[in-house]
């Protein structure tokens, strides 16, 4: 079963939504929001396999 993709005006958003997020953590708590994003999006997928190549990917060129 393929999964939806995002169109590229949801992934804006989705991009606008972190960005403004992240600002409204406080200095030092952003890496904790980060980790319960993550998490959070993590048990939302349902798939520990899936998550775990998307945290490769994300690791690549940095």
């Amino acid at each position: 079963m393929k999964q939806k993709q995002l169109s590229t005006s949801d992934l804006e958003n989705v991009y606008d939504q972190l960005a403004d997020a992240l600002d409204q953590a406080a200095q030092g708590k952003r890496e904790i929001f980060l980790v319960k994003l993550a998490l959070l999006s993590a048990e939302a997928l349902g798939n520990a396999e899936q998550f775990s190549e998307l945290t490769r990917a994300a690791l690549q060129d940095l």
